[in-house]
């Protein structure tokens, strides 16, 4: 019914543990994040190449911490370990029930912090492969190691369109510059509707279990409800036959008054405690219309944010489109700086050679 949003994010391990956060007054004292041990897993962006770190409990997300090269996972005791985070400005703790799971955590945190870092290089690599910088040496260096007088003495057309491309260069990068800003941003508000989107997830999975259950006892409650009436009708037919049979004359009048004095008290203490159980079945009715109601709240702000998340990766597509496009023109300026560089050296090394036949010429 429902689009799978993590697709292309995977869980790699899950532990369970009690979560912590530093005091963010004293930075000593640790305040529970989690009344009880809860899931906490090592999720992996294949798309954005991110590994992070996120736990829920109740209806929020208690840890989205994405992992660094810089980040370490320290174990404090045996049971308990924490790790600190720059860009949420805390420190995450977790108990864990036993040394061998703190174990486990700690050494599935040191192998995904250094996927982080091979990661980080790899994405290195990819983006100078992808943008060279512009080293491309002044005509006076050029000049200097060729023994050729500099450039400054050179006025021409091809002077002002080396400035004109180094301006058009240096516009190319500014461009650049807003458009990685604008990437950036995207990515810091998708991941802040993820972690909105998996809270609600969660508790979507809760409340359809929940009206689960409350369905099932539903048809369960009927059942009674529908057994109760029957033994309800049965015991008005009974107290009815009772009455009946009171008024006639019977061989010890007295001992047949008192019996039917205490089966009708029985009868009567019966049937109150059976319209108690009716009571009951009917306020738990109205418990499970306001799980439905919830649930339903529940699935319309998940469509809402899965709405909000596609018009973004959009957004983040046409940024895409947009850089590589820059990227593209970018790459054409370069040639065509080479190409007047190489002209400027050949008329230099021209006007060598003429400056050596003039020398020649005033030496004779």
């Amino acid at each position: 019914m429902y689009p799978s949003h993590r697709e292309r994010e995977q869980p790699i391990f899950s532990a369970r543990a009690h979560v912590f956060q530093i005091d963010p007054a004293t930075k000593r004292n640790w305040l529970p994040a989690s009344k009880h041990a809860v899931t906490v897993s090592f999720f992996y962006d294949a798309n954005r190449t991110v590994y992070r770190i996120i736990s829920v409990g109740g209806t929020k997300a208690i840890i989205n911490s994405t992992i660094t090269p810089n980040m370490t996972f320290t174990k404090t005791s045996q049971k308990f370990g924490q790790w600190a985070d720059s860009r949420a400005n805390t420190v995450y703790g977790l108990g864990f029930a036993t040394e061998q799971q703190l174990q486990q955590f700690s050494d599935q945190f040191k192998e995904v912090k250094e996927a982080a870092r091979l990661a980080r290089e790899k994405s290195q690599e990819k983006f100078e492969l992808i943008n060279p910088a512009l080293n491309i040496a002044a005509p006076q260096e050029l000049s200097e190691d060729r023994h050729s007088p500099p450039l400054l003495t050179v006025n021409g057309p091809e002077d002002k369109l080396f400035r004109s491309k180094s301006a058009d260069m240096e516009q190319l990068t500014s461009e650049k510059e807003r458009i990685k800003k604008m990437l950036s941003e995207g990515s810091i508000c998708e991941i802040n509707l993820e972690a909105e989107l998996f809270t609600l997830q969660d508790s979507n999975a809760k409340l359809v279990a929940a009206l689960h259950e409350a369905n099932t006892g539903v048809v369960e409650w009927k059942k009674q409800l529908a057994e109760y009436q029957e033994e309800t009708e049965r015991l008005r037919d009974q107290v009815a036959e009772l009455e009946a049979q009171s008024g006639r004359p019977g061989p010890s009048g007295s001992e047949t008054r008192d019996e039917l004095t205490q089966s009708l008290e029985e009868l009567e203490a019966l049937l109150k405690a059976k319209d108690e159980i009716i009571h009951n079945l009917h306020s738990r009715k109205s418990d499970i219309h306001e799980l439905e109601k919830e649930r339903e709240e529940a699935v319309q702000r998940l469509q809402d944010l899965e709405t909000r998340n596609a018009e973004l990766e959009q957004r983040v597509e046409s940024i895409e489109q947009t850089l590589a496009s820059t990227l593209e023109e970018r790459e054409r300026a370069e040639s065509e700086v080479q190409r007047v560089v190489d002209v400027l050296e050949v008329k230099i090394y021209d006007l060598n050679d003429l400056r050596q036949s003039l020398a020649k010429l005033i030496s004779k």
